[in-house]
């Protein structure tokens, strides 16, 4: 994609405005993400996921949604992130993530000497409870584990390369990042006017700056955190630009699936944030339906009942290729089983659905992970079950 100064892409009188809203979800959510719109670029006829008018995202989906925006597509970030291919310079390494944050230790621990005496003040002078008087401790605790430098460092040599760009303003559509400025517990919207001069991948760095993992990205003199603090998915910033589709994947769903207190802590502590999470998108998505009634909304997500997500580590990168081929056949299984009702949403806005493409039998992203013939009977048990559900639905 050629980016063009002003920051707009040339539009044909009366096109339709289309948006794209990734929300959030670690590693995992990225792998998930990324073999979603495999399965919807190749499905979807009449539109190009690099050439839409606005580009939101949030935490992983702010990394993808970049990608996009600069004309990566859907196959090549699965080449790169999924599976290790192609050029040096756009294949991910997850070692990026697990650099110690040195810096933020060494800071931390300079404070040391200073938080301990005024600890011993409060305990031996002013006689406070041992509790309170080592409170003062506390600021000597890391903001964060890892440090995300490198996200900044290896996207901006990503983004140089030519025909695309790490300015927001040269870009051909529009692209927001959200991060949240854990000063004032607000939204900022990278790439919106006043913050349209951050570099690109700075603003992904912030947005993915999950709490207790990364310690806040400093931009401005001010500092910022995941953005999916705020809003799940912050898809109102594409609506209040004006969009006649916006179309929203967020891998975060709650499992309704036995086994999840056998999990012990872990597994409920997952559970819990996922159920706050998607309820809160929930209310979101309600919001949207009364405050947009023109713009059509789809919103595609994992079901409850995926028993392969519940089992995936949240950053278990290891299982990248089964878990994005898992995506991209459960993407396809959704859209085989709403066409009759999305086919009709999308054509208002000049979209295809390529019916034929989703019932080709043995079409994989990535590894076929069990034998070619019994692979083939799979899939097309799969179709056949797909399309008696959406009969079921349509009775």
């Amino acid at each position: 994609m050629t980016g063009r100064p002003g920051g707009r892409p040339a539009r044909r009188p009366g096109a339709p405005r289309i948006a794209l809203a990734l929300a959030g979800g670690g590693p995992l959510g990225a792998i998930w993400e990324i073999g979603a719109l495999c399965a919807l670029a190749e499905a979807l006829e009449g539109v190009e996921l690099t050439r839409l008018d606005h580009y939101v995202g949030v935490s992983a989906g702010g990394f993808i949604a970049a990608g996009l925006a600069n004309g990566i597509a859907p196959r090549a970030m699965c080449a790169a992130f999924i599976e290790n291919r192609g050029d040096s310079e756009d294949v991910f390494d997850p070692a990026w993530l697990t650099v110690p944050a040195w810096g933020e230790y060494l800071h931390r621990a300079a404070r040391l000497p200073w938080l301990a005496a005024v600890s011993a003040w409060r305990a031996g002078v002013r006689r406070e409870p041992l509790l309170h008087a080592l409170e003062p401790l506390a600021a000597a605790l890391p903001a964060g584990v890892f440090c995300s430098d490198e996200i900044d460092r290896r996207l901006a040599r990503v983004f140089a390369r030519p025909g695309r760009s790490n300015d927001f303003r040269a870009l051909a559509g529009r692209l927001t990042l959200v991060a949240t400025d854990v000063d004032q517990g607000r939204a900022v919207a990278f790439g919106s006017p006043g913050w349209d001069h951050v570099p690109i991948s700075r603003a992904v760095q912030a947005t993915c700056a999950l709490p207790g993992l990364f310690p806040p990205v400093e931009i401005d003199g001010r500092f910022f955190v995941d953005g999916a603090l705020t809003k799940t998915l912050h898809a109102s910033v594409a609506l209040d630009a004006g969009v006649d589709l916006v179309l929203c994947l967020n891998p975060l769903v709650p499992f309704a699936l036995p086994g999840t207190a056998a999990g012990g802590l872990p597994s409920l502590l997952g559970q819990a944030i996922r159920t706050m999470i998607h309820s809160r998108l929930a209310l979101g998505m309600r919001h949207y339906a009364r405050a947009y009634p023109e713009t059509d909304i789809v919103l595609l997500e994992p079901e409850a009942g995926d028993a392969v997500l519940q089992q995936a580590h949240p950053f278990g990168y290891a299982q990248r290729r089964a878990l994005a081929e898992h995506a991209y056949q459960r993407t396809r299984a959704w859209l085989r089983a709403r066409s009759p009702q999305l086919a009709p949403q999308l054509a208002r806005h000049g979209i295809g659905l390529r019916t034929e493409v989703l019932r080709e039998p043995g079409r994989h992203l990535v590894a076929v992970p069990a034998p070619r013939r019994l692979g083939t009977a799979l899939d097309r048990l799969r179709g056949v079950l797909d399309e008696l559900d959406s009969t079921l639905q349509g009775a």
